[in-house]
């Protein structure tokens, strides 16, 4: 079994605007460097095969300040970025509103409403990809990814054998600086909540084994909101 702790990124001054990120690239801002030295403290005993990141500054960095601290080099991995938004990509939520009303109200029903970029389902294609090719080394293990909103929740809804639109209409986006966990096994299903009782983590999922992910169980908040 290898377990995976995924972690989101710091927030930039663009997530505090609320302006779609997807693969652009603005760094971490004062509050993300707080919230990113904050989860290497939460995470400073516990044991780490390795750390992967998003390439994108804002993972990047987020884990960076957590391997610096615990003495671990990073690995950045560009399928672990976050959604494509396309032509959306640097505008608020405001304006997406006010210029792709039409757009905005096919997101809403789990579709693609940007021009270009990727669609939610081929972004979680390239992740879950990633995380197994990711994984595979470090059986036994357990490893870091830092990451984004969209893949870690594209990880969860693949680990609870939910389609990822489906699961976007009800899951809440993922708190900056903060970790939930899955694992990965061939054909063996584990509870991790024993796995990862280092962690002063909290139930959050407890479901049915439907593929060779584990569903997602525990969650950690380095912060408040």
């Amino acid at each position: 079994m290898t377990v995976l702790l995924l972690a989101r990124h710091g927030e930039t001054d663009w997530t505090r605007s609320k302006r779609w990120q997807g693969h652009a690239d603005p760094p971490l801002n004062a509050r993300g460097r707080e919230q990113a030295r904050a989860l290497a403290r939460v995470l400073l005993d516990v044991p780490l095969d390795a750390i992967y990141s998003s390439d994108l500054r804002r993972a990047s960095e987020t884990a960076a300040i957590v391997a610096h601290i615990m003495e671990i080099e990073v690995r950045l991995e560009p399928e672990l970025r976050e959604n494509d938004f396309g032509d959306w990509t640097g505008l608020t939520r405001d304006e997406v509103e006010r210029r792709f009303p039409e757009g905005a109200l096919r997101r809403r029903r789990g579709l693609k409403g940007w021009r270009g970029g990727e669609s939610y389902e081929e972004m979680a294609e390239r992740v879950v990809r990633a995380l197994t090719r990711i994984a595979a080394p470090h059986a036994g293990k357990q490893i870091l990814v830092v990451t984004h909103n969209g893949p870690i929740r594209a990880t969860h809804a693949h680990a609870l054998g939910i389609p990822y639109a489906e699961y976007r209409q009800t899951a809440k986006s993922i708190r900056k600086g903060t970790v939930s966990a899955v694992s990965l096994e061939k054909d063996v299903w584990n509870r991790l909540d024993s796995a990862l009782g280092a962690l002063p983590a909290q139930a959050l999922f407890v479901a049915q084994a439907v593929s060779e992910w584990n569903p997602v169980l525990l969650m950690l908040e380095a912060l408040p909101a």
